[in-house]
């Protein structure tokens, strides 16, 4: 019996003791295993749950015109939010005195918001809210020091545009998120925005020393500058005549392009109505659209010169051969008539003369020698119906008829600018391989990009498409244009020692309700080139629906506006714009009667940071002018032509850089 009970009562313990030696052995194997084995990943796991990883936006380019005048940046803001559970919960436990609706109250203030909504959004059960986004650094510093609980402020950029509505629709808008989304803000939005980075943020300070051996994140890379072709100086001209031509017509917009003609060179661009891209949310989508590039439009007899030049090149007609033109040309089913048909008859005059007075009648016998199949071969080597591939979003491609459903009719209306339609950059682009002896470019608004220590990532250079007409025949069409400036319909444009070459058009406009075309509803427009021997700019004015006691005439309406913006330009480019007026570039600096020299300034105090002292200007041209502030980092507004004689703020004093400086041009006399 001893025996027994022996071997029953070892036989129980020792199940224990293994059991228990078992699970010991287990749990030390475990945290051997925890504490050496997976010691790293543990503390990692451990440093992670105790940070947050916060996205860092990077700081967007800058937008800079042809003289170095900043057009577009981004400045420092800050987003407001709240954590309405924690401050419910301070409040609770009266560890906060104030209520939601004093909170609300004094957030809405300094926010300039309803408290209302400030308030709806406290009291909603939530552990974040965005209370407002790009608010300024002062007013977020403001809300900060009332140490509300739950109320904080994160970094953010506001996209602005100190020049206001100045080229805006060429440099399109940036959404909230930092990425632009039209314009050259949207095209070239991946070298503007940079690259993105992350910081990490302790949650709990006993993980600092842990840490700070760490690498706490990615920095963000700032992103590249771009400077465009646009020339402040030429664009000014632009605005301007934006401006007085809206006003004085009452159009339904008005819209004006420059060019390089020999490079595609975009040095303008601009339309009304316009807007203010800092505040674009005020105004609709489609007044923020860039019609040089979007409106699609029959451009008229500005597109005779098209038509000439290709049936000049292909010898079909020779300048002085004559035409007979009663003012009226029966092409079944419809009668081609000209503007003045009711005025008198042409009878027979040159095709010189029949672009002289603008004729369709003329225009449209020189198209039905082309044929359609030449004409259309034509077309499409001049880019219409087609993108030019200029480097902003938002071109349209213009519309073709068809060859195999072009009719003669068509054909004939072609010729003079009706049936097909167009895009401003196409028809400029057009325009300029005429002036340059031939050669289509293609447009671009871009010189170059740069990264933000100054280095150039990109250089733009000028992109022959192909050779459309030979020089023999561009040197014809360019005498031809110089004779209807001179001597026709194109007189307004008429510049005193300045070979200008242009074309005046007309076009009905279709009537949405009826299919036809309207009897009161016209687009006038003017395009030319100057000097037409060495054209340095081409302008095109399109001025849509004018309502006006002056008529509709592109002629009278357009002509004088690109004529101003020319005359401009080539006085800014230091070129003489009459017989009797030396050019302000051949003076010599020793002619001090003549030209008054800018003088040594003596500032009114030393300088210090981010300051920089007003330079004279007295007695330089505008490109001068240009260039110098652009060194010193100021912009400037400026009035009248010539040379500078009046400049504020005054040579020697003291502005902070980027500030503008007024300047008052007028012209030599001797």
């Amino acid at each position: 019996m001893k025996t027994k009970s022996k071997v029953k009562y070892f036989s129980r313990d020792r199940w224990v003791q293994v059991i228990l030696l078992s699970v010991v052995v287990i749990v030390f194997g475990r945290l051997v295993f925890l504490q050496v084995v997976q010691a790293s990943d543990l503390k990692a796991k451990g440093i992670e749950r105790r940070t947050i990883d916060q996205s860092l936006r990077p700081d967007r380019g800058v937008i800079f015109d042809a003289q170095g005048n900043v057009l577009a940046q981004s400045i420092p803001v800050k987003q407001v939010y709240a954590d309405p559970r924690t401050l419910d919960s301070t409040i609770e436990k009266n560890q906060f005195k104030k209520s939601k609706d004093d909170v609300a109250k004094e957030l809405g203030g300094i926010l300039e918001v309803d408290p209302q909504e400030i308030l709806d959004k406290l009291n909603k059960d939530l552990s974040w809210v965005n209370l407002a986004h790009q608010v300024e650094v002062a007013k977020a510093d403001e809300i900060l020091a009332l140490k509300i609980p739950g109320v904080g402020c994160s970094d953010e950029e506001k996209r602005i545009y100190p020049m206001g509505v100045f080229a805006s629709s060429v440099l399109g808008i940036v959404n909230q998120d930092g990425h632009g989304v039209e314009g050259a803000e949207y095209y070239y939005d991946k070298e503007l925005f940079g690259k993105p980075g992350f910081q990490s943020k302790e949650q709990d300070t006993r993980a600092r020393s842990i840490l700070d051996a760490l690498n706490q994140g990615d920095p963000s890379r700032p992103g590249n500058s771009i400077n465009l072709t646009i020339d402040s100086t030429i664009q000014y001209y632009i605005e301007q005549q934006l401006d007085e031509a809206q006003k004085a017509t009452n159009a339904k917009s008005v819209t004006i392009l420059a060019m390089d003609p020999k490079t595609g060179r975009v040095l303008g661009m601009g339309s009304r109505p316009s807007f203010d891209p800092t505040d674009y949310a005020k105004v609709a989508p489609e007044v923020r659209r860039n019609l040089a590039i979007s409106m699609s439009y029959e451009p008229g007899s500005t597109f005779k010169i098209i038509t000439g030049a290709a049936a000049l090149e292909e010898g079909l007609i020779q300048p002085d051969e004559t035409f007979d033109d009663p003012g009226f040309l029966r092409i079944p089913p419809l009668y081609i008539t000209n503007w003045d048909s009711d005025q008198k008859p042409h009878g027979f005059i040159t095709f010189t003369k029949g672009m002289q007075l603008s004729s369709n009648v003329v225009l449209a016998q020189v198209g039905n020698r082309l044929g359609k199949e030449r004409f259309d071969t034509y077309l499409k080597a001049f880019g219409f119906g087609q993108k030019t591939g200029i480097d902003i979003s938002g071109e349209e491609s213009g519309l073709l008829l068809p060859a195999e459903r072009v009719r003669d009719i068509d054909v004939a209306t072609m010729s003079f600018g009706q049936a097909n339609s167009v895009t401003p950059i196409q028809l400029l682009t057009a325009i300029s391989a005429v002036a340059n002896g031939g050669t289509l470019y293609r447009p671009y608004i871009v010189d170059k990009i740069s990264s933000f220590d100054g280095q150039i990532v990109q250089q733009q250079k000028p992109t022959p498409v192909r050779q459309v007409i030979s020089q023999s025949t561009a040197a014809q069409m360019t005498n031809i244009l110089e004779e209807v400036v001179s001597n026709g319909t194109g007189h307004t444009a008429h510049i005193p020692g300045i070979r200008v070459a242009g074309k005046t058009g007309t076009a009905q406009k279709v009537d949405p309700a009826t299919g036809a075309y309207s009897k009161t509803d016209f687009v006038a427009s003017f395009a030319a080139y100057a000097p037409a021997e060495d054209p340095k700019i081409a302008v095109l004015v399109i001025i849509d629906t004018p309502n006006t006691e002056d008529g509709h005439q592109g002629g009278t309406l357009a002509g004088p506006r690109a004529k101003a913006i020319i005359e401009g330009a080539l006085q800014y480019y230091g070129l003489p714009v009459a017989n009797d007026t030396q050019s302000t570039v051949t003076i010599s600096p020793s002619d001090t009667a003549v030209r008054p020299a800018p003088q040594q300034v003596v500032p009114e105090r030393v300088p210090v940071g981010g300051e920089i002292v007003i330079p004279d200007l007295t007695g330089m041209t505008m490109r001068e002018v240009g260039e110098t502030l652009a060194k010193s980092e100021l912009h400037f507004n400026f009035s009248g032509t010539g040379l500078a004689i009046q400049q504020s703020p005054q040579p020697g004093k003291i502005v902070i850089r980027g500030s503008a400086v007024e300047v008052k041009f007028s012209p030599i006399s001797q």
